[in-house]
């Protein structure tokens, strides 16, 4: 597989100063980017300067004035991406940018729509961390899978890639990291082809600046629920009903 410039890579960011400059140098460095769309989400921390410095024609900086969440950050981001293929890429170093060649390989092949990046399915290094925020991403995924019947190992992950088709067909509503079990059911509720491949993991602790919490978990199983494929259905014929109802 011959590599050539065919991803966007979307980039949440919010207060990321000690490690964003490096996470785009790593990201460039891939043969497979065509561009960087980051968004700056409100952040306090000096991160503005940073990416103000960063003098390259393929990344662009957009900036929320005020903190407003990870899914409100790839809304805006995924607005404005124009190549092939859309990748997710957190800024704090904890997903390895040389692994795109992994994610695109079932998209380039013609067999996907749709590729998890999984931290659980491969044995590619994974740094050894927390049991219950483990076992709590196994809990998620279950219950994801559950209501989308998908087979996922790993839904919380960051990095999925989509053919960027595939993000013009729904409209994102979360803004915390509900964005990924809604990202995963509007995926299922579409009928894409999902892959999912192995992939490394170097995550790192709320001391070094983890900010998922137990929060995020309550919100996860909730959008779970809300944005299941067969919810959305029955919601859509319950308004259709009305709707003839009304009419009638």
């Amino acid at each position: 597989m011959t590599a050539r410039r065919c991803l966007s890579v979307t980039v949440p960011c919010f207060n990321e100063a000690g490690t964003v400059s490096a996470l785009v140098d790593r990201v460039l460095a891939s043969p497979w980017v065509a561009e960087i769309v980051v968004v700056d989400d409100g952040s306090t921390d000096g991160t503005a300067k940073v990416l103000a410095d960063i003098d390259e024609a393929r990344v662009r900086v957009i900036t929320h004035a005020v903190n407003q969440g990870k899914g409100a950050a790839l809304r805006t981001a995924f607005a404005n991406v124009s190549a092939q293929y859309v990748i997710v890429q957190d800024a704090d170093l904890e997903y390895d940018p040389g692994e795109y060649g992994v994610m695109l390989e079932p998209l380039e092949r013609g067999v996907a729509d749709v590729v998890f990046g999984s931290r659980f399915l491969s044995g590619r290094p994974r740094r050894v961390l927390y049991y219950w925020h483990s076992l709590g991403n196994r809990t998620l995924t279950l219950l994801s899978n559950m209501f989308t019947d998908l087979n996922l190992t790993d839904m919380e992950t960051c990095y999925k890639c989509f053919r960027r088709e595939v993000l013009n067909t729904f409209t994102l509503q979360e803004d915390r990291f509900g964005i990924e079990p809604e990202l995963t059911a509007r995926v299922a509720g579409g009928g894409w082809r999902v892959y999912e491949v192995g992939i490394s993991y170097d995550g790192r602790t709320y001391e070094e600046g983890k900010k998922i919490g137990w929060r995020d978990g309550v919100r996860a199983l909730w959008c779970i629920l809300k944005y299941s494929p067969v919810v959305q259905r029955r919601l859509v014929n319950r308004r259709e009903s009305r709707s003839g109802t009304v009419s009638g």
